[in-house]
């Protein structure tokens, strides 16, 4: 029972009421049960294959989940002195519980064997700060928090100390955030890598160090990773390895050693300018840029003697440091035409701000997504977002860009995306990308987003109820003077043409509000698709307060009536707020 204080001189007491089951779990109870009120292990099996579309279903899985209500239903330690049997009560409890009836699997299942380039990958962007761009602080707990949440790719910005002699720095170059030591965030790498899963951590490492101190980092790697360190060969990949081959492995991308590009810059008469970021001259660039306009070329590592190379014109410890790069970063001679290019003998990445990809998909879309066949695509968020904010990662995404890197310490409905994207494969960092973004078409042509295409799937999602706010929030948290008035928000993410939002009735004072609306969504590329949900509650004064969302892959989602649990803004999952939803493909 809850009271509220209207006028300081009268009270309203409204009950928090237990919701039944929906109208169809009572009659599918019905019909398994023959008119019964118990259910066998035996009909429960027929209802989820039948009802619930869990095709692989068994006898056994039937009675784990009699045995789990069960063991809830009576107290630790007391014999079940009844039947081996549930009420409709008990399946209502069995379809509302996320742990038991989830909405994805959470097994890996997507072949793990093929190239990295043929996965989206799990990636952060400046992974040690706190908070915003400018004056926060650098620490190693944000980057824990992103390797236990399953984030793969960790981006340290390194630079020389005070004591520029010895010691290595990682914080935002030229800003007020404080510093925090390489080997405290090499450390807690280690320790953490793969505490949610077991496939490959990559250090993207945006160096500002002198020869001296690139040597001193290559130590503490070294040293730090031991055996978990992967070294690569001497001659430059044809192909990356696959996350299967490289599980429990910590894989190191950067650009080549600066003074041995400027070596060699030497030896070939060829003057460069400068430039320590790893940052893209097209960001900065006229969108017209043509393959016939330079752009800075420092760090490039694609000169064609390079890997003919040998260590003599470099300085001491800089050879060991290009020793560990498993993964090459840099940018070709050229425009955006020519860094686009796709090399046969090798493969390497190429990053581009989240300004440079929307201009290169506007005028180089095609070559954009052959590129990612075989190389990596980083994306980074413009330099402009000093609160830590993100941008749309379907972009990236529909254009094949396996990192799309992303200020994890942030919030908002990008990141909600991203959080969706990586729930899939049971949540270990790396997904495997569409067949048709990996695949030439006739007449070599490849996959176009904006294309208008034939509906190839549709969903039909029906919002039952939600119910665990009184649990997880105080009673004047809502609202001051009566039960909130919730209403739900379902959308689609992804591709232009299947982009919608829709959204409930509002049910008013009501902490386990029933909805039973239903809402049909086609779908072109289901296979990139999102399931947006946002529950939020409605304030007269047209400010609405935030009551929970979540984000889902549509390839994953399981047909049939499954528990939802809500997140925070910032994608923390609540204790007990859940919604209860039906997914059916038409």
């Amino acid at each position: 029972m809850g009271t509220y204080r209207i006028c300081m001189c009268f009270k309203r007491k409204y009950k928090v009421k237990e919701t039944g089951p929906p109208q169809e779990v009572r009659e599918a109870f019905k019909k398994y049960t023959e008119g019964g009120n118990q259910m066998t292990v035996e009909q429960l099996t027929r209802f989820l294959v039948e009802f619930q579309g869990e095709s692989g279903a068994s006898i056994s899985d039937a009675g784990q989940i009699v045995e789990q209500l069960l063991q809830k239903r009576y107290s630790v330690g007391t014999k079940h002195t009844k039947k081996y049997t549930l009420t409709l009560d008990d399946l209502h409890r069995y379809l509302f519980s996320p742990d038991l009836n989830p909405p994805i699997g959470d097994q890996v299942y997507q072949d793990m064997t093929a190239p990295l380039s043929h996965y989206f990958t799990y990636t952060g962007h400046n992974s040690y700060l706190t908070g915003n761009q400018i004056n926060s602080d650098c620490s190693v707990v944000p980057i824990i928090k992103a390797l236990k949440r399953g984030v793969r790719v960790v981006e340290l910005d390194i630079w020389p100390s005070d004591d520029a002699t010895h010691g290595v720095h990682v914080y935002h170059g030229w800003t007020l955030t404080t510093p925090v030591e390489i080997i405290e965030c090499l450390k807690s790498i280690r320790e953490h890598a793969f505490s949610a899963s077991p496939y490959p951590v990559i250090i993207t490492l945006e160096d500002h160090l002198t020869p001296d101190l690139q040597a001193k980092v290559a130590q503490l790697i070294t040293q730090t990773f031991e055996d978990m360190l992967f070294y690569p060969q001497p001659e430059r990949l044809k192909e990356f390895h696959s996350p299967e081959e490289l599980k429990y492995r910590i894989i190191i991308s950067t650009k080549p050693p600066k003074e041995y590009m400027k070596a060699k810059s030497e030896k070939g008469n060829k003057p460069h300018e400068e430039n320590d970021s790893d940052e893209d001259a097209w960001a900065k660039a006229p969108s017209d840029l043509t393959t016939d306009q330079e752009v800075d070329t420092s760090g490039s590592d694609s000169s064609p003697d390079e890997d003919n190379d040998d260590c003599e014109s470099r300085p001491p410890g800089v050879c060991t440091y290009k020793s560990l790069i498993a993964i090459h970063a840099g940018k070709p001679k050229g425009g955006l035409k020519e860094a686009l290019k796709v090399e046969l003998e090798k493969v390497r990445r190429l990053s581009l701000s989240e300004q440079a990809l929307e201009k290169a998909t506007l005028s180089h879309g095609t070559d954009v997504i052959r590129f990612t066949q075989r190389n990596i695509l980083r994306v980074y968020p413009k330099g402009t977002r000093l609160n830590s904010s993100n941008y749309n990662p379907l972009i990236g995404w529909m254009h094949g860009a396996q990192m799309v890197a992303f200020n994890m310490q942030g919030y908002g409905k990008y990141l909600w995306l991203m959080h969706g994207m990586f729930r899939s494969n049971g949540g270990c960092g790396y997904v495997k990308k569409p067949d048709f973004l990996m695949k030439l078409g006739p007449d070599n042509s490849v996959f176009d987003p904006k294309a208008k295409l034939q509906v190839k799937k549709t969903l039909r999602v029906k919002v039952y109820m939600g119910d665990g706010w009184h649990l997880d929030f105080t009673q004047t948290h809502f609202d001051s003077f009566s039960p909130p008035d919730f209403y739900t928000r379902v959308g689609i993410a992804g591709v232009p043409a299947d982009k919608v939002m829709k959204e409930t009735k509002t049910k008013q004072d009501d902490w386990s509000p029933v909805w039973d609306e239903e809402f049909i969504f086609p779908l072109t590329v289901p296979e990139l698709a999102l399931l947006r949900v946002e529950v939020n509650e409605h304030d007269i004064s047209g400010n609405d307060d935030f009551a929970g969302q979540t984000c889902l892959p549509v390839w994953e989602l399981r047909p049939g009536i499954r528990a939802i649990p809500l997140f925070d803004r910032k994608g923390e999952k609540y204790n007990s707020v859940r919604l209860l939803i039906r997914f059916e493909f038409i």
